[in-house]
């Protein structure tokens, strides 16, 4: 154990938890995660960390932050000698962490005070954006029902997001739902399902490809910079890739994102969602302040972004000795979400602004075909069992959310 520190991390059953895990086990620190009560997590099937459940912060928030903040007090009893750093995994566990105030037992690995708002407010994010000469789409705000009933600026095809990632709904913590918007008709459908309860951005629908850029941000700027294309989303709607290919970042682009990082005072690992049209232009869709989805492709390049952000916590100066120079494009596909892309094609799309859906005897060729430079998110020899269990939660989790 690495000067007998110790992470706990979570939530474990976060998409990136067994890769965060994996490169903090593997930088010699010793690990505890926390998961929430009742849910299921692939992680239990790992040898390399105990696991210890809260109250979910979805059923009672302030609850899980004192549950949370029991767990480290006991953690922190029973190895006196002990560093305990927080590393969160997700945008809940991040909001969690900064409600509960400052302790001697424990420094946190998320971002500094003061900064985790902008990981989970999008319309600063936006704001910023376009200040740091990031391309953003045209945006309008809805706050009421009353808001979208006038003649909007924003043309058809759109798409409304929630303008927070997560919201505080008497107690719970919530997020909101995409909604895509062909006509009137779908914006009526929208309006109504839409509870009021957090504002909502209204931007124009734009497809294209999804690209991730990934980076570690230091006192003397960012720095390791990688990232990712989306070949395939789990669904093709929206949503997190099923399978992404690595790509190197433009000098531009560090530009722009590094005056973002700069302008934000953000520290520790980031990643910026972008979404790149048919006509080539790049555009700015969030900033995320926790470990992403595909931080298996990151790893599998030598990019150890959750180890690095729990170095930076314990020394302020830390830059890692060894950066990985750019490599030849690396596939990598998540078993379980590849296999619902497959029926999600296959049910076809819910809205006529979802032009070129994929030809489902296209998507199966694809699915099924293995070459070179290709790898799995959340494989590892040492911990095998997690990998099935991963495919297996993934798939009963999606289709019972459907349900």
């Amino acid at each position: 154990m690495v000067k007998d520190v110790i992470v706990i991390t979570g939530f474990a059953e976060a998409l990136a938890a067994p890769e965060a895990v994996w490169s903090l086990v593997e930088a010699h620190f010793g690990v505890v995660g926390f998961t929430r009560k009742g849910r299921s997590t692939a992680l239990k099937r790992s040898r390399h960390l105990s696991l210890h459940e809260i109250t979910p912060p979805e059923v009672e928030s302030m609850t899980a932050a004192t549950e949370l903040a029991d767990l480290l007090d006991s953690i922190s009893l029973e190895n006196p000698k002990a560093t305990l750093v927080v590393l969160p995994l997700d945008d809940t566990s991040l909001w969690l962490i900064e409600q509960m105030p400052p302790s001697d037992n424990w420094i946190s690995a998320g971002p500094l005070k003061g900064t985790a708002e902008l990981a989970l407010n999008k319309s600063r994010q936006i704001a910023l954006a376009a200040q740091s000469g990031l391309k953003i789409p045209q945006t309008c705000v809805a706050s009421q029902q009353s808001d979208l009933d006038t003649e909007l600026e924003i043309p058809f095809p759109m798409i409304l997001r929630p303008a927070r990632a997560i919201t505080l709904r008497g107690g719970r913590l919530a997020k909101g739902s995409n909604h895509i918007c062909m006509d009137h008709n779908e914006l009526c459908s929208a309006r109504s399902a839409w509870d009021e309860e957090g504002d909502l951005l209204v931007q124009p629908y734009l497809q294209g490809t999804g690209e991730g850029i990934f980076g570690f941000a230091t006192e003397k700027g960012v720095i390791a910079w990688s990232g990712h294309r989306r070949v395939r989303m789990m669904n093709p709607h929206g949503s997190g890739s099923s399978a992404c290919e690595s790509r190197p970042i433009s000098v531009p682009e560090q530009r722009s994102i590094d005056l973002f990082v700069k302008a934000s005072g953000w520290r520790g690992l980031f990643m910026v969602e972008c979404l790149r049209d048919h006509e080539g232009t790049l555009w700015f869709v969030e900033f995320n302040g926790r470990s992403w989805g595909s931080m298996a492709l990151a790893r599998r390049q030598g990019f150890e972004y959750p180890a690095w952000a729990v170095q930076q916590a314990l020394d302020s100066l830390f830059v890692p000795s060894k950066i990985p120079e750019c490599q030849q494009p690396l596939l990598c596909r998540n078993l379980g979400r590849e296999l619902m892309h497959l029926l999600f094609v296959a049910r076809g799309p819910k809205s006529k602004a979802v032009k070129n859906w994929p030809s489902l005897w296209h998507t199966l060729c694809n699915v099924l075909n293995f070459r070179d430079r290709q790898t799995f998110y959340n494989w590892s020899s040492a911990d095998r069992r997690v990998f099935f269990a991963d495919a297996l939660g993934t798939i009963s989790s999606q289709l019972f959310k459907r349900r």
